[in-house]
């Protein structure tokens, strides 16, 4: 067991994300952070959500501290210039991810809890979570670059490093290599239980992370797998030293969010995804049909068993005092 309870205690901010029981304190908003300046980009299939970059971002977390939400969570998205089979510009401490989150942690220090998405596939050429070998992902030469990336995060300041990837073994090597490195602060959020979901569409544009060949059935969970599978997967990342577990998507598999959570010690945390909220976006263009749905998806999620809210609709519900 490689937990080190005091990693979810560490600040008054991270307490509150965890054990507030109220909806507004669970939440976490998602950015997806570009190179440049002045750049407030919407993303088309997700209204609301922008690619912005580092100036622009800082000004708008500034606002929403303001409103209320402390909780972010980021996604580099890189040029096809910057990509390649190794995702070397992922794990730079010059890139745009590092540079807000260290700008972030100077502005607001402890008070904002700031949260960085590891894996590979928005920094390689063909889109994969992991380094492709004969048109296969090794999932043993794919570790110690996500610990590259991880401690690039680290040593900008995040509270915790998100493992998307789902690739074996990862959540024990970046405890690991936090632990070495001496980041025994930085807690460990993993995507424990990730299905190979039709939900992510949207979020693949944002991130500009489609593969450009095959898909990620290899690594990512079968939708038909059953309970079992899921409290497994989530059993060992604990095991291995993760701080928090998360199941995503999140609305098509509530069923497996309570199976988990009762399953599990550790903080349960969902992602309601890119594919769910563009479906809300869609359904509910006024804002009273809007606040009714998203109302009811969010207790759904706390009934289930969620600790942890990460959603798109974060900003509106908390700027609008839905919670």
């Amino acid at each position: 067991m490689n937990i080190r309870m005091r990693i979810n205690r560490w600040t008054e901010a991270r307490r509150t994300l965890i054990h507030d029981p109220s909806i507004r304190s669970s939440l976490i908003q998602p950015h997806f952070i570009v190179e440049g300046e002045g750049i407030n980009l919407e993303i088309e299939s997700m209204p609301g959500i922008f690619q912005q970059s580092v100036d622009i971002m800082v000004k708008t977390i500034a606002n929403d501290m303001k409103s209320g939400i402390h909780n972010h969570m980021f996604f580099p998205v890189l040029d096809a210039s910057e990509k390649d089979a190794m995702a070397s510009a992922a794990s730079s401490d010059e890139m745009p991810l590092q540079r807000v989150v260290k700008l972030l942690r100077q502005q607001f220090g402890d008070t904002i809890v700031l949260l960085s998405d590891v894996c590979l596939c928005t920094a390689t050429i063909d889109g994969h979570c992991g380094v492709v070998h004969e048109r296969v992902i090794d999932n043993d030469r794919t570790l110690p670059l996500l610990c590259e990336i991880a401690l690039s995060h680290a040593r900008a300041g995040v509270d915790y490093v998100c493992a998307s990837d789902m690739m074996d073994g990862r959540v024990l090597s970046l405890r690991e290599s936090l632990e070495r490195e001496g980041f025994t602060s930085t807690g460990i959020l993993s995507y424990s239980v990730k299905y190979a979901s039709a939900f992510y569409g949207p979020f693949r544009d944002a991130a500009a992370s489609t593969p450009t060949h095959g898909d990620r059935s290899s690594h990512q969970m079968d939708i038909r797998s059953g309970y079992s599978e899921a409290i497994l997967e989530a059993s060992l990342d604990v095991t291995e030293g993760a701080d928090i577990v998360m199941i995503k998507p999140a609305l098509a598999y509530l069923d497996v969010v309570r199976e988990v959570s009762n399953a599990v010690d550790r903080p349960v945390a969902v992602y309601n995804v890119s594919g769910e909220y563009s479906m809300v976006m869609a359904a509910a263009k006024d804002e009273h049909s809007r606040q009714k749905m998203v109302t009811e998806i969010f207790h759904s999620f706390k009934r289930a068993g969620a600790d942890v809210i990460v959603s798109y609709h974060t900003r509106e519900a908390v700027s609008k005092n839905w919670f």
